[in-house]
């Protein structure tokens, strides 16, 4: 691939991304994908296969953005609650970060491809156990060097603690209301605190 298509295919991507997140796979036509790029059908489907191709595409751009995040802040500190409390306080503001997505893409992209594209719907579940993984190794290190006390396997830890995090993100989302995030997070740095300080 020449680096004008790279160029190419990159920036179509970037520009889709929040289209297809926001409203999903069904409801983004051709035309707003045109519209957006400012490309015809032609040059768009020149980089893509078809949409279903492109859909994965915009999404595994806003799945890597997060990843790279969420890899960041469980990269921040020494010690393993550091590390989790860098996490949390990023999912407070984590409606700001994804704002310029269109939204959460694991909730959004979630719950829209599950009746209508399965390689979505499994990319989604294939990000969600990514993040509980690198969540609960977090864990097991800190356990492993004596800095928390495990009152469960690491891995169900990471499970609940993410799915209260996600669950936090759909209510904010649906109601608008950021205190369902703010005051979730709030409580898991809590409960971080007391189940896991040694």
């Amino acid at each position: 691939m020449t680096k004008k298509a790279e160029r190419t295919t990159a920036y179509i991507i970037e520009t889709v991304a929040p289209i297809f997140n926001r409203h999903g796979y069904i409801g983004t036509s051709m035309s707003d994908l045109t519209e957006a790029t400012g490309l015809t059908k032609g040059a768009i489907y020149g980089n893509f296969e078809n949409k279903e191709a492109l859909a994965l595409s915009a999404f595994e751009h806003n799945r890597n953005m997060l990843l790279h995040a969420v890899d960041d802040k469980l990269g921040t500190g020494d010690e393993a609650l550091a590390k989790l409390y860098s996490l949390l306080n990023f999912y407070k503001q984590y409606d700001v970060f994804t704002l310029p997505m269109g939204g959460c893409p694991l909730l959004n992209v979630g719950v829209d491809a599950q009746g209508n594209n399965k390689l979505l719907a499994a990319a989604v579940k294939e990000t969600i156990k990514e993040i509980e993984g690198k969540i609960a190794l977090v864990l097991e290190n800190g356990g492993k060097e004596n800095e928390i006390k495990l009152p469960v396997p690491p891995l169900q830890f990471a499970k609940q603690l993410f799915t209260m995090v996600q669950g936090a993100v759909a209510m904010s989302t649906m109601t608008q209301d950021r205190k369902y995030l703010v005051n979730t997070i709030t409580y898991l740095e809590y409960l971080v605190k007391q189940e896991l300080k040694k």
